[in-house]
């Protein structure tokens, strides 16, 4: 590949990666004015400080947002690397002029389970297409990344602390029924945003033990253009075995069980996820066809 072409996906893929912080802040914003605000429901971290302080003083959503989150972003700055800062600012400044935007809106409910389904799930997507781009759109959570790189404290840990705090707060200042709703909404978010961030082709591995483990991997690798790596194992009853294991997605496990059935049906197999592949462990269908 030429330095121009290279070049040039370098900078589609950069244009795509900001496209998608841009529309992922938009997403944010749109559920916590649309739904979250008209019922009181906080969010967690910055955003949910600033739902507070918007309701006891009427100072605009968005500029309290993002003030409150620019000491954050200058503390991140010499510790987090300049990148990730630039496109936490350039989020943070697109969801909080969509705040603004979206104030201007009709509420679209007042219902509070409503609000928290729906609020949740638009947040989760907005939030996570933000994280899947390579930025954040809240100052605890860089907050949480550095304590973790400086301290090795789990990030979600951190980030959840602050939040049931945030949730106690609020549950003094406008009842505990808020407190709950808003925690309610806050797992609803973090599923979303799993989600979101590892895709609908998150990994599975496949352990496979079976009698015919060639003629498994090879039919594995011909329909579903899969490699597997071959293992010898032997059973405490049993004895010799041949185990196999495979990466695939979540759509390619049926295929593997009607496939392992065809083959061998007193296999046994077990499927659990993988939270993380590093190199080029999948092969595509269309690197074998």
């Amino acid at each position: 590949m030429s330095d121009n072409a290279s070049k040039l996906k370098y900078y589609m893929r950069e244009v795509s990666s900001y496209a998608m912080l841009v529309m992922g802040a938009v997403i944010a914003a749109f559920s916590i004015e649309e739904f979250l605000v008209p019922c009181t429901i906080l969010d967690g971290g910055i955003v949910g400080i600033s739902i507070m302080i918007n309701n006891l003083s009427r100072i605009p959503l968005g500029i309290m947002t993002l003030a409150l989150n620019i000491p954050f972003l200058l503390v991140g700055m010499r510790k987090l690397g300049a990148k990730f800062i630039i496109k936490s600012a350039v989020a943070m400044v697109a969801f909080s002029s969509s705040l603004e935007i979206f104030a201007q809106f009709v509420d679209i409910t007042h219902e509070n389970l409503l609000a928290v389904c729906f609020g949740g799930v638009f947040l989760g997507v907005g939030v996570g297409f933000v994280i899947r781009a390579g930025g954040c759109l809240d100052g605890t959570e860089t907050v949480a990344i550095f304590l973790n790189r400086k301290f090795n404290l789990p990030v979600g840990q951190t980030v959840l602390f602050f939040n049931i705090v945030i949730y106690t707060i609020a549950g003094f200042l406008f009842g505990f029924d808020r407190a709950m709703y808003s925690l309610l909404t806050y797992f609803i978010t973090s599923k979303v945003i799993d989600f979101v961030e590892e895709g609908v082709e998150q990994a599975k591995a496949a352990f496979i033990i079976t009698d015919e483990g060639k003629m498994i991997a090879d039919e594995i690798y011909k329909r579903m253009g899969r490699t597997v790596t071959i293992l010898e194992g032997a059973g405490l009853i049993s004895g010799k075995k041949t185990v196999l294991y495979c990466v695939l997605n979540r759509f390619e496990i049926y295929e593997l069980r009607r496939l392992i059935k065809e083959v061998d049906a007193s296999a046994f197999i077990t499927i659990s996820d993988v939270s993380e592949i590093i190199g080029n462990h999948i092969k595509k269908k269309a690197d074998v066809e």
